[in-house]
């Protein structure tokens, strides 16, 4: 079952964020670990697009979904990563339904979007494939997520959820403290406001909805507006000192 299919039958899903990792073991980890997805960050790193490409095909290679997280507005480079064995598009920061429109046309082939044609990807095996075929597939295959920020973004929730090629929204709920003044402060009552306006936008259009930067009780308190079980486990970095950080303490505790 892909990963929409998981997530509408209402499966729990486990992503992984990559920030700090450069190899593919990162990637087997994540999947060894009972991981479904993983989230490449270019946003927030100076990873290179290679490095990306590596991290998303090894994914794909093992099952995996592959998102890739574009820098703020370098719609450019989603076809790169596509091309390069992503599999999913996270495009952050989105405020309107035209800057959403622009995503989504990018990441598939004409009619329904402007993705650059290739004959080659790792996708399919890098087996030379007619566009007849291999754009229906790509086409079917891609996950576009946008994620909504900010309270201009989701005053436009509706339009949003309404443009053709968005699969998911998902909600940024470190930004959306930070844009209302309120950074950190996830009980904030507009907070929930804004992910009831997103949930309600993505029923009505038949999309998804994520919460992230968001987690215990406060959470809890938001699935049952409409949050999908997609859930990011933590970000590699921080896995990394949580584990070192015990470590230390396991050895010096006596």
């Amino acid at each position: 079952m892909d990963l929409l299919g998981r997530l509408r039958a209402g499966e729990l899903t486990l992503m992984m964020s990559l920030r700090s990792a450069r190899t593919p073991d990162i990637v087997h980890i994540a999947r060894s670990t009972g991981h479904h997805a993983i989230m490449v960050d270019l946003e927030h790193t100076t990873m290179s697009v290679d490095v990306a490409a590596t991290l998303c095909t090894t994914a794909d290679a093992l099952g995996m979904t592959a998102f890739a997280r574009v820098p703020e507005r370098e719609y450019g480079m989603i076809g790169r990563l596509l091309d390069g064995g992503a599999t999913g598009i996270v495009a952050p920061r989105i405020e309107t339904a035209d800057e959403a429109r622009t995503v989504a046309r990018a990441c598939r082939f004409a009619p329904r979007g402007q993705r650059s044609q290739t004959a080659m990807v790792p996708q399919l095996g890098m087996r030379p494939t007619p566009a007849r075929e291999l754009n229906p597939a790509l086409d079917d295959q891609v996950v576009v997520k946008i994620l909504v920020e900010t309270p201009a973004g989701v005053a436009d929730a509706d339009a949003i959820a309404a443009v053709d090629g968005v699969d998911m929204i998902a909600f940024g709920a470190n930004d959306f403290t930070a844009e209302i003044g309120a950074p950190g402060q996830y009980d904030d009552p507009r907070v929930a406001e804004a992910v009831a306006t997103l949930a309600e936008a993505c029923r009505k259009h038949d999309k998804l909805l994520m919460v992230g930067g968001v987690g215990g009780d406060i959470y809890q308190s938001l699935v049952p507006l409409g949050v999908c079980p997609l859930i990011m486990t933590g970000t590699d970095s921080a896995l990394l000192y949580r584990a070192a950080e015990a470590a230390v303490l396991d050895v010096t505790k006596e």
